[in-house]
């Protein structure tokens, strides 16, 4: 059985079209949140090197929000950007979300979609990244005070000034997404999609397909739930996302954890990890779906560029649909109040 492991610096990451509008990207993303802000404490040094090994492995897309740790993640990857190699520096792509407010203390007051808020929020985004564009630039919910028109119309204006490159869209519903490609071409949806997490299969990916509109997908390992790595008696901090979430709570937790069990028979046979297995499942569901994967270390991203190198023909597909059935995971994705903001779940 061959090591389950794969290494950054000498791996090629193929390339993908983010939509029929969007730019040619790489086959898997590096999400950056974590590095900053919602998963506890991270390290710079570390982070900032494993930026650096994903642009080495042929990683071009960095996917980012203004307000991951207030700009402090902005801020990282700028510092990444400016100390990488001139030719990796040329490759990266930035996907950055934008509008969520925060206070002080780090806490979440709503969304704000108004047209001089988007300008700006870039702004101070170019600034912090230290560029003169962002390749992709999305609210990161909808403002239900604001009509989604009005607020991709302000980044087509971004688009015309030459300061964003290619309009997003995150965590929307089939009807607001017709609306935007109505008004402006749109590259992609990014949205939460795991083997737990499949809700868009339904209509959303359905009107993606039709409208040519690609998918940069998030939280393909859950937030760790599903990466092989989770054990039950992990004891989580107060500054940890994961500490609220319905999926990591109790019986839940539990029930989610013999899913993985299940999946792991599956990526044993297969010679793969877990992680990679649940990776190479999201990439097997199109060519118009970029996985985003959240590593914070160089260890955890060589094992995600791993997945490339899974390949899961139709019985292995079946067998880990039947692992891990079409809703079979406990507990929502949020909490509640967090549904609650999620127009892709209306």
């Amino acid at each position: 059985m061959r090591t389950p492991q794969h290494s950054p610096a000498t791996a090629v990451v193929p390339s993908t079209s983010l939509g029929s509008s969007g730019p040619a990207v790489s086959a898997l993303g590096l999400g950056c949140m974590g590095m900053s802000a919602l998963y506890g404490a991270a390290d710079r040094t570390e982070s900032i090197a494993t930026i650096h090994a994903a642009l080495d492995a042929g990683v071009t897309l960095l996917d980012t929000g203004d307000f991951y740790g207030m700009g402090h993640n902005e801020t990282l990857i700028g510092e990444a950007l400016r100390t990488a190699p001139p030719a990796a520096r040329e490759r990266a792509m930035t996907s950055v979300k934008f509008g969520a407010l925060r206070t002080v203390e780090g806490a979440f007051s709503g969304y704000d979609g108004r047209p001089a808020a988007v300008k700006n929020f870039v702004a101070y985004s170019l600034q912090r990244l230290g560029l003169d564009h962002i390749d992709v630039y999305r609210i990161a919910r909808l403002d239900p005070a604001v009509p989604i028109e009005e607020t991709v119309g302000a980044i087509a204006e971004l688009v015309e000034a030459g300061h964003v490159r290619h309009i997003g869209l995150s965590e929307v519903g089939a009807r607001t997404i017709r609306r935007a490609a109505a008004t402006a071409p749109i590259a992609d949806l990014q949205i939460e999609y795991s083997l737990i997490s499949r809700g868009i299969e339904a209509e959303i990916l359905p009107t993606l397909r039709e409208l040519g509109i690609g998918v940069t997908a998030y939280g393909v390992l859950s937030r760790g739930l599903i990466s092989g790595h989770w054990t039950n008696d992990r004891v989580l901090g107060a500054d940890d996302f994961r500490s609220v979430s319905p999926r990591f709570a109790g019986e839940n937790l539990q029930h989610n954890l013999r899913l993985v069990d299940a999946l792991r028979t599956v990526a044993d046979a297969k010679g793969a990890t877990v992680a990679q297995t649940a990776i190479a499942w999201v990439l097997a569901q199109g060519k118009d779906i970029v996985p985003l994967i959240g590593a914070r270390t160089r260890e955890r991203l060589a094992e995600s560029l791993g997945a490339l190198d899974v390949t899961l023909d139709a019985d292995d597909l079946a067998a880990i649909e039947h692992a891990v059935p079409v809703g079979s995971a406990a507990g929502e994705r949020y909490p509640a109040r967090q549904m609650a903001h999620l127009d892709s779940e209306i």
